[in-house]
């Protein structure tokens, strides 16, 4: 019985100092948990929201074709002094969705997205002028035009680097988009105001874009976005440019 327990005793203290040459017994567990890079690659889609200032460029010949056609009354041989017009201006909000892929190297994130905007950018501008027939008979012009971006559609290029949770970001892009110009003129004589000529027309109209934002991701994959957008937009006798800061909500796959 005695030697029984003598060999029990040494077995005993035999394991014990092999499981203390165990590397998980000597500090080999971190006191916390380990942070992991988060994973931005792949597919994502989301909506955003907009708010930002529009600036139409006007020519200033954008309603000479109105003018041109312009007939005085039989026995009228004033000259009509037809004003220019300036560059308006207006604020607005918007709304729309992206979708994209990324393309995850460590912590470089490049990606390729398509980005949609629906707005009511709305910019007015008149003005007025007048003059006197040889008569003395008072003559007045006036001439009105208004700019409306409805749409704009992108295709992005995008470059970021992951921070943490933060993907901080620039892209460049090519889009377009739809414009819907009103234009009209009037003239009175006498204080007599003639009917107004007037034209509208909607606008397929080309441009670019350019801009820094930043996606935070917050639980699996749910991330939320700022991003500010410069757009330039070209059409015949007027180009437009879009200052507008956004926020968003996206969802990677």
């Amino acid at each position: 019985m005695r030697s029984f327990l003598i060999a029990a005793a040494v077995f005993t203290f035999g394991q014990a100092a092999q499981a203390a040459d165990l590397p998980f017994l000597r500090g080999s567990f971190q006191d916390g948990p380990v942070l992991q890079r988060p994973i931005w690659d792949g597919f994502y889609v989301g909506g955003q929201a907009s708010y930002g200032s529009a600036v139409s460029n006007i020519s200033p010949s954008f309603n000479a074709g109105l003018q041109s056609t312009y007939i005085p009354p039989v026995g009228e041989t004033g000259q009509f002094n037809w004003p220019g017009l300036a560059s308006p201006q207006d604020n607005s909000t918007a709304f729309g969705g992206f979708v994209g892929y990324n393309s995850q190297w460590d912590d470089v994130v490049i990606g390729l997205e398509a980005n949609y905007i629906h707005g009511s950018y709305k910019t007015v501008t008149s003005a007025a002028a007048g003059s006197t027939d040889s008569l003395g008979t008072p003559l007045t012009t006036s001439s009105t035009a208004t700019i409306k971006i409805d749409d704009f559609g992108s295709l992005r290029l995008r470059a970021g680097y992951v921070a943490g949770s933060f993907l901080p970001y620039a892209f460049v892009g090519v889009g377009a988009g739809n414009m819907v110009t009103d234009r009209s003129t009037q003239v009175s004589i006498g204080g007599v105001y003639y009917p107004p000529n007037r034209d509208t027309k909607s606008n397929l109209v080309y441009g670019y874009s350019a801009g820094l934002g930043v996606d935070v991701m917050l639980v699996g994959g749910l991330f939320m976005r700022a991003e500010y957008e410069y757009q330039r937009i070209t059409a015949k006798d007027v180009d437009g440019n879009v200052n507008s800061g956004r926020v968003g909500l996206g969802y990677r796959f």
